[in-house]
């Protein structure tokens, strides 16, 4: 006897659609927003491609976290300190030895992931909180070591270091605003192939299995100990090179602007664009900018508070990040179009009665 239709079941359909989504489709979905960010300099002003070469910075920064955090577990505090080690490095670099900004990128990523993978040396023997509270000293410090007065040749100590902003290669009719706007479109698109390619890798398999299941993975031979470290490495190294685009754009280092608020910053946008995903670290990156300054605008006074029932809306809202949203609202429209019309559909007691 044949059973009555059954509604077709959301969440089932919403574990399906990555897998099922076509690669032609996916692939279609990263050219036309490649496309719309090219030809958005054209007609943007200079002010507003500044502020989306600083929201793909922070969206790389966050990439970075997500990383750590997302596909491998371990909630971090500290990546202001990568971000700022890396824009200091960028920063002594072109002031000191007058270093083109391109060669700075790596040398900031390199040096940042030495200093994170020996920072996941010790935190081996840290998990959750106590990792957090190791990570939270490490931004604490940061500020205070680089207003050291023995260091104060090297980093300018509390007045900073002032750079110029890079011009466009001979040829090209473009401002300084536009070619760096591109210049770190071109670093992000590379550094997201890398990311997810790391993430749809071996060792990328690796990381997720020792988050999901630490003990399982560690008794499947994964040497749990080094792609840990690895992860801090390769998560300092994005936050690092993230870092000296935003002293390249910004055009100043200071030691107050790699707080510990920056941290907390960077932990909201991996929140508000989703955790594991590598698309939601630009939504991310795009929250952290343009929230603070519109809950400014509307009140001076109260821009903090207007700032946080913002962001408890759209945790509301949003509970799983803005990539949870875009997955369940792709299920949904699944389901709806795999839904049978009326016509063609089987009465339940038609259906009951064969």
């Amino acid at each position: 006897m044949t059973q009555p239709h059954e509604a077709i079941d959301t969440a089932a359909v919403a574990a399906r659609v990555a897998a099922n989504w076509r690669p032609s489709a996916r692939y279609l979905a990263i050219g036309a927003v490649i496309a719309v960010a090219v030809l958005l300099p054209a007609v943007a002003t200079n002010f507003v491609i500044f502020q989306l070469t600083l929201c793909m910075i922070y969206g790389l920064a966050i990439l970075g976290l997500n990383l750590l955090t997302g596909f491998n577990g371990q909630f971090s505090l500290g990546h202001s300190a990568f971000y700022g080690i890396g824009a200091y490095t960028a920063a002594i670099l072109m002031d000191k030895i007058d270093l083109a900004y391109y060669w700075t990128l790596p040398s900031s990523g390199a040096l940042c992931f030495v200093v994170g993978f020996l920072f996941g040396l010790p935190a081996l023997r840290l998990q959750g909180l106590y990792l957090a509270l190791g990570t939270f000293a490490m931004a604490a410090a940061l500020p205070q070591i680089l207003k050291f007065s023995p260091l104060e040749w090297l980093t300018g100590g509390v007045q900073g270091i002032v750079l110029l902003k890079p011009d466009a290669p001979a040829g090209l009719p473009l401002t300084p605003d536009q070619w760096l706007y591109y210049f770190t479109l071109a670093v992000l698109l590379v550094m997201l192939a890398g990311a997810a390619n790391l993430v749809n890798s071996r060792s990328g398999r690796a990381l997720m299995a020792i988050r999901d299941h630490p003990i399982a993975a560690a008794a499947m031979g994964i040497n749990t100990a080094l792609y840990k470290t690895l992860a801090f490495g390769v998560s300092a190294f994005y936050t690092g090179v993230a870092g000296a685009l935003g002293a390249i754009a910004v055009q100043f280092v200071a030691p107050d602007s790699f707080s510990f608020f920056l941290s907390i910053s960077f932990l909201v946008g991996l929140v508000i664009g989703g955790v594991a995903s590598i698309p939601g670290s630009l939504v991310g990156g795009l929250f952290v900018l343009y929230v603070p300054n519109i809950a400014e605008r509307v009140s001076t006074g109260l821009a903090g508070a207007i700032y946080g029932v913002i962001l408890l809306l759209v945790i509301f809202v949003m509970p799983s990040g803005a990539a949870g949203l875009a997955r369940i609202a792709l299920a949904r429209a699944t389901a709806w179009r795999a839904r049978p019309t009326g016509s063609a559909a089987t009465p339940p007691q038609k259906a009951e009665a064969l």
